[in-house]
């Protein structure tokens, strides 16, 4: 593999880099050429209807939007020249045929492509051809851009036996580049592991077990724009959604799918997904706990078919001059039938008239009438069938329903009998009556009661994929939540044991897994570390055998180990002076704190005049410094961070071991460097 080849002074036709540079600017131009074409479409005479003109004319929009090349952003980031020419159904042309990999496709006039795709079968060798493996490339070439121009190349010849393996230097920069703003796309830096997650199949549920640093948010990302790519059609139908912790990590993380030209899928918070009440009220941890417990889901079924009452008269039908008479036996049983289907709630209520009216049609039937649809449907509508099935199978509101439980004693001790203690019941009963929904003060826990409840009365609609990141702090009765919305689709779960930071977080993957209804999911562990340097990845690792003992830890693969350094503090101003050092360097900085602690730095910095932001709100060259309550640290980044009294961090948690994960993760958001400032002991687990 050669160094890094930079730009000389006077470039010529014969420098490779002045050659790399030339077919830059033309794709460059191509896919300003695909752009205006798409903008001088006319299709004013091509769509039946204002509907149908409407529709094409977000298609074209969202087209648009899709091709434009975003400065700063490298159009391709690697080359592949091929020994042969690749199979027919990747793509056709010569031996040695020369590919450019990039975000897009992009091709010329004549619809050659100048720029292949990063997820088109013959961009694949780019990540993991190997020296062991070639894959049939003879030249890898990589790209270093400075500002959108294209700066330095540097070739690995894997077909050369001659030619030792070595880490790319032009890789290393890329992954250890400073960041400044929202997260940006690693397509140029995917390892072949990653590779191998993005590219799984659509029809199978993913889970990455993934460290900090080990780009499972990341990998996570890529997989839906490769969905997206290899299943577009399918997926347009039926829909992606990412699904993130909190709103500031959505905003971190907004512009990656974008960036690569996907710019349909949706992003949610879970408390998002169940937001059919307002929530205004705040749970104890212990009520918290069994709310979330997925115990609860089969207290919610009884309590909803409790509703449900077996019939004990007759129903007379009048039509015309003729009486007809389904008894209360006959009446029990079609009930017990769709009680023994156990189908939604509100499903099997639009089936009982349906079923009664069916009955009736029996009858007509053998009297001699020839009834059809029309006569069923209308003894369906009939007064008296609308009356018993009120009266048998009447209808539930979720939310009203979820309120009598929490605020009837006696309701709850019924249908929560066998199923959860005297003591989980007091847990969660509220303490005052409540007169309305409306009125009620809902926790985030009660809103997912709701959505469980709306489900078992009507199907929850599925999208294809989900993506589900920081997945180890769900409750059982979220990963519900969750699991609903993919039913008839995949999931791509993401997160870290060892970074679970609720009272419920999750135990282990198999047990969460099943809980989103996905048990036959495969679990994939990253344990190489891209992100955060060795020194601050190997001192954070001291807390694992308390937190998640077993675990893997992540081995850093960077070959800049980093900065790091731990420091007593007697004051605030200590804490201030090492921000004002660290934004010195190029890139964010991150100041992270309990959260108890945040009010009073915020005005040490004030009145040292260091402008700071809260955690979603994005950086730039003028304000580069972040100030994070420890409870919104976890799935952000920085370049650098001082992390303030970690003892403070962990005693801002109910117990010990929430407090020294919520430190783990407060550790673990430094991409270049970190500063330790105390002024208590440290927690003796980093001793």
């Amino acid at each position: 593999m050669s160094t890094p080849t930079a730009a000389p002074a006077a470039a010529t036709s014969d420098d490779p880099l002045a050659r790399e540079r030339a077919h830059l600017a033309s794709s460059r131009a191509a896919l300003r050429a695909m752009r205006e074409d798409v903008e001088a479409l006319d299709i004013s005479d091509v769509t039946a209807n204002w509907v149908n003109a409407a529709a094409l004319a977000h298609q074209i929009d969202e087209r648009i939007k899709a091709l434009a090349d975003l400065s700063g952003t490298p159009l391709f980031f690697g080359r592949l020249d091929y020994l042969h020419a690749p199979g027919a159904e990747q793509a056709e042309g010569a031996e040695g045929e020369r590919f450019y990999i990039g975000r897009r496709h992009v091709h010329d006039a004549e619809g050659d492509p100048m720029v292949i795709d990063w997820r088109a079968p013959v961009s694949q060798p780019f990540y993991r051809a190997s020296k062991k493996d070639p894959m049939d490339v003879g030249l890898r070439r990589r790209f270093g851009y400075t500002g959108g121009e294209l700066t330095a190349y540097e070739d690995e010849h894997l077909s050369d036996p001659e030619e030792a393996a070595r880490t790319s230097r032009l890789l290393q920069q890329e992954i250890e580049r400073p960041r400044v703003g929202p997260m940006r796309d690693i397509v140029a830096t995917i390892q072949p592991e990653q590779d191998e997650i993005v590219r799984s199949g659509l029809g199978g549920t993913v889970c990455v077990q993934g460290g900090p640093g080990t780009g499972k948010t990341a990998v996570g990302l890529h997989r839906v724009a490769y969905l997206l790519y290899a299943h577009r059609e399918r997926l347009a139908r039926t829909g992606t959604l990412v699904i993130g912790p909190n709103r500031s990590f959505l905003h971190y993380i907004e512009q990656v799918l974008p960036a690569l030209g996907e710019l349909s899928v949706q992003q949610a918070t879970v408390d998002d997904l169940v937001a059919h009440v307002e929530v205004r009220g705040s749970d104890e941890a212990s009520a918290a706990l069994v709310k979330g417990d997925a115990r609860m889901a089969e207290v919610l079924r009884r309590a909803l078919r409790s509703h449900v009452t077996l019939p004990a008269e007759t129903v007379v039908v009048v039509r015309g001059s003729r009486r007809w008479r389904v008894p209360a036996y006959e009446l029990e049983e079609i009930v017990r039938e769709l009680l023994d289907r156990d189908i939604r709630y509100g499903a099997a209520r639009e089936a009982l008239p349906q079923r009664i009216a069916h009955a009736v049609l029996v009858q007509m039937e053998r009297s001699g009438e020839a009834p059809d649809d029309r006569v069923q449907d209308a003894v369906a509508r009939n007064s008296a069938v609308k009356a018993a099935v009120k009266a048998v199978w009447p209808a539930v509101d979720p939310a009203k329903l979820v309120l009598r439980l929490l605020t009837d004693a006696e309701f709850l001790a019924e249908h929560a009998r066998g199923v959860l203690d005297e003591d989980e019941q007091k847990a969660i009963l509220w303490a005052r009556p409540v007169r309305s929904v409306r009125s009620a003060k809902w926790s985030a826990a009660d809103a997912v009661l709701v959505d469980e409840a709306s489900d078992l009365v009507r199907r929850t609609h599925s999208l294809g994929h989900v993506v589900l990141d920081e997945a180890q702090d769900l409750s059982p009765m979220q990963y519900r939540a969750v699991g609903r919305r993919c039913t008839t689709g995949s999931a791509t779960v993401l997160g870290d044991l060892a970074q679970g930071t609720t009272p419920w977080a999750t135990r282990s993957w198999d047990e969460a897994l099943a809980h989103l209804g996905k048990s036959d999911a495969v679990v994939e562990e990253l344990t190489a570390g891209f992100r955060v340097p060795t020194d601050v990845i190997a001192y954070a690792s001291r807390l694992l055998p308390h937190i998640a003992p077993g675990l893997t830890p992540v081995a850093s693969v960077r070959e800049n180990p980093g900065f790091f350094d731990v420091r007593a503090s007697a004051e605030t101003a200590d804490v201030v002076a090492a921000c004002a050092e660290l934004l010195r360097n190029e890139g964010s900085v991150g100041l992270i704190a309990a959260d108890a602690r945040v009010p009073e730095l915020a005005g040490a910095l004030a009145a040292a005049g260091i402008g700071c932001l809260a955690p979603g709100e994005e950086t730039t060259e003028q304000t580069r410094l972040t100030l994070v309550p420890a409870s919104l640290a976890k799935g952000l980044e920085y370049d650098y961070v001082v992390l303030d009294e970690p003892q403070a961090v962990v005693d801002g948690e109910p117990d010990e071991r929430t407090g020294l994960r919520r430190l783990y993760v407060a550790l673990t958001r430094a991409v270049s460097g970190l500063i330790v400032t105390h002024a208590a002991p440290l927690p003796p687990q980093l001793a």
